[in-house]
């Protein structure tokens, strides 16, 4: 299988180009005054699907041979990157197949099935997600695109860092949020080769916080009980990604459910970005560790805009 390098980065990135949005910078000078540092918002909440999912997803479906095209593709999602899978398969005119949480959000399902999907519903838990996909594939014969921990995927989402160093340079440090690894790892890997001297940091619900513990012990947590309003960041570290993190990340920070709220609000209210609780995670990783981040230039992911406006965290 492939490397996750800068090159194969490139190459994703020349690959997935006709499909997606280079999305924009955002800032705002109130926000940088309050935190006492220079924040860029990469609005990956404005990307096709409406997150940073879709660069992965198109990346691997169109990296598939003919033959392979032709069995469809399988995953299992909360939501995203079921919605970009479907989306990259509805762009190659193949099937799809997603396991989703019963739990899910509502306006997660729709999209999953606005795209075409085929969805199997199943307990809200990874052994009921992994054990569903794995009926469905010997059912189907469709190829597995896990959600974060395959390189065609990481490479994919390590295109968001490429693209922002374009469009920012000189920054200091980079904070991402972490659920499965995915975007964390290949934006990591991305940065190092580019910039090494930028700092790369994870961010991380306090009740989901899987990634910060296996990240401070070397062991990578599987056993996990999140409890948190960021539902795109519930998932353990793949092992893919625990290895590039381990070597590529200078820190995980984690952060209360107050903190991620706050955030969330600052980004509509300030940036009028429209982001989910899991895209404000590094906003709030700002706000409880703001010593770390004192007059420095601060690049901040945002992941995601799928958030149910009928359930808003407030």
């Amino acid at each position: 299988m492939a490397d996750i390098d800068l090159a194969t980065m490139r190459q994703a990135q020349q690959r997935i180009a006709p499909y997606i949005h280079q999305t924009p910078i955002a800032t705002s000078s109130l926000l940088d005054q309050s935190c006492n540092c220079q924040i860029y918002f990469k609005c990956e909440n404005q990307q096709k699907v409406g997150a940073f999912k879709i660069r992965g997803a198109v990346n691997a479906v169109f990296s598939l041979s003919v033959s392979e095209a032709d069995r469809g593709v399988a995953t299992h999602s909360s939501g995203n990157h079921g919605a970009a899978l479907a989306r990259a398969a509805q762009m190659r005119g193949i099937r799809s197949f997603v396991v989703m949480p019963d739990n899910a959000p509502t306006v997660k399902k729709e999209a999953v099935a606005g795209y075409g999907a085929n969805i199997r519903f199943c307990e809200p838990t990874l052994p009921a997600r992994e054990s569903t996909l794995q009926r469905l594939i010997e059912e189907t014969g469709a190829n597995i695109i896990h959600p974060y921990d395959d390189v065609r995927i990481i490479n994919g989402q390590g295109t968001t860092a490429l693209e922002m160093c374009e469009q920012v340079s000189g920054l200091n440090i980079l904070l991402a949020p972490v659920g499965g690894g995915g975007l964390l790892a290949g934006v990591a890997v991305a940065m190092k080769a580019l910039s090494p001297r930028t700092l790369v940091m994870g961010a991380e619900p306090e009740q989901a916080d899987d990634a910060y513990r296996s990240f401070r012990t070397g062991v990578r947590v599987t056993d996990h009980r999140p409890n948190t309003v960021a539902d795109g960041l519930l998932t353990t570290l793949g092992t893919l990604n625990f290895a590039i993190i381990r070597r590529s990340v200078d820190d995980i920070l984690t952060v209360p459910e107050s903190k991620i709220v706050e955030a969330m609000k600052l980004i509509w209210t300030r940036l009028k970005q429209v982001v989910e609780p899991s895209a404000a995670v590094p906003l709030a990783a700002v706000l409880t560790h703001g010593h770390l981040f004192t007059d420095k230039k601060v690049g901040l992911i945002l992941s995601g805009g799928n958030v149910d406006l009928d359930n808003l965290p407030w």
